[in-house]
């Protein structure tokens, strides 16, 4: 039996974010704290933001959101929280000060520590409604965490680890494309590459929800499209709306359930040194997982090849190669500074992700080490 849940409510469209204070008011969500980034906060898109929350402005700001949230960030915003008397959440920004929100919000309504509610522990069943209201708006066109269940935290022995439930969901997604109209080629490359990912393994995925499928292959569809315009035009507002969608539709198609890319981009997430991009570890590995994979679903690959709109006798992963590298990222592990000697824990690691279990064929870890050295 498939058990099926969708999911938040969404406004979406340029110009959407001046929708804040209706929706703080709608959701009655008073004293707000603002989770972001020093960048957003540099930018100005922080201050943006605020004003556009007269009624309802942010008791208290937290922008010391690491590039991969922490669990120390979680307990210093927790912190913030309460101090300014708190009493919900907005969060701004990419993945990283959205699920950092998300795991805020977890323990300032929680019994700490952080660790027991994560889903290696067993922890799902033990989040409850109690959680405080998040508004959650991306600055980037990738992660679709502002309608995910899922905060994934590096935590204090460096494990990166996975927080679901759906009591960690937004209340609201307010999804503007013009608030991406400043971020870099690369960035932009990297985070769309990132809804590619997600929108490829939750079709290849072997869990049973059609809407899903649906979802992730139109989300495909659309980025494939748009992507190389996005990094090229970054002021095309068309394809910044395209590309918004298409990460909008990957977060929530990957309800389903990821698979290797995922498994193996968490744990080297989570390496101190260097400090690794998500989306473009994503990028990096598909290739090598599509090949992996080809043999477990070989029905999906055709509907895959019409949503990247390449011919039937083409390899998905040589195209998505070959995108990464039309696009500017880089092809290879090494040429982010991977040092070769953790791949055999990070494999290891790889394992244990949750991810792991909805992959299409089950591995080994000398399959992921191999993987891994593929792609090294």
């Amino acid at each position: 039996m498939a058990r099926i849940a969708y999911l938040t409510t969404i406004d979406f469209d340029h110009g959407a974010v001046e929708k804040l204070d209706e929706v703080l008011a709608e959701l009655e969500a008073a004293r707000p704290l603002l989770v972001t980034d020093r960048g957003l906060v540099e930018s100005g898109l922080a201050g943006r933001v605020s004003e556009a929350m007269p009624k309802h402005p942010p008791a208290a700001v937290f922008d010391a959101t690491p590039a991969n949230p922490t669990e120390q960030a979680v307990c210093d915003a927790a912190a913030v929280y309460r101090e300014s008397g708190c009493e919900s959440i907005v969060a701004l920004g990419g993945g990283s000060p959205i699920d950092l929100a998300k795991a805020v919000a977890l323990m300032a309504s929680h019994v700490g520590p952080l660790l027991q509610y994560a889903v290696s522990e067993g922890g799902s069943e033990r989040i409850t409604s109690a959680v405080p209201p998040i508004i959650a708006i991306p600055t980037t066109a990738g992660t679709g965490s502002e309608v995910g269940r899922a905060a994934l935290i590096v935590m204090g022995d460096g494990r990166k680890l996975g927080f679901i439930s759906s009591h960690l969901l937004p209340r609201r997604a307010i999804c503007d494309p013009d608030l991406t109209l400043g971020l870099p080629s690369g960035l932009t490359a990297a985070t769309g590459m990132d809804a590619v990912a997600h929108c490829i393994e939750t079709f290849l995925s072997p869990a049973i929800n059609p809407p899903a499928d649906a979802i992730a292959l139109d989300g495909l569809r659309r980025a494939m499209a748009n992507i190389e315009i996005a990094v090229g035009d970054g002021g095309n507002r068309d394809a910044r709306w395209q590309m918004m969608m298409a990460a909008l539709q990957g977060g929530l198609c990957f309800q389903k359930g990821l698979g290797a890319v995922h498994a193996l981009s968490h744990p080297l997430g989570a390496l101190r040194d260097p400090v690794l991009h998500h989306g473009t570890l994503n990028a990096v590995l598909l290739p090598s997982v599509l090949r992996y994979n080809a043999a477990a679903a070989p029905e999906k690959y055709e509907p895959l090849r019409a949503a990247m709109d390449i011919a039937s006798t083409d390899d998905p992963a040589d195209a998505i190669a070959d995108l990464n590298e039309r696009i500017g990222l880089p092809m290879r592990l090494s040429a982010m500074g991977v040092p070769e000697d953790v791949l055999p824990a990070i494999a290891e690691a790889g394992m244990l992700d949750h991810c792991t279990q909805t992959n299409p064929r089950a591995p080994t870890a000398a399959e992921y080490a191999t993987l891994l050295h593929e792609v090294y």
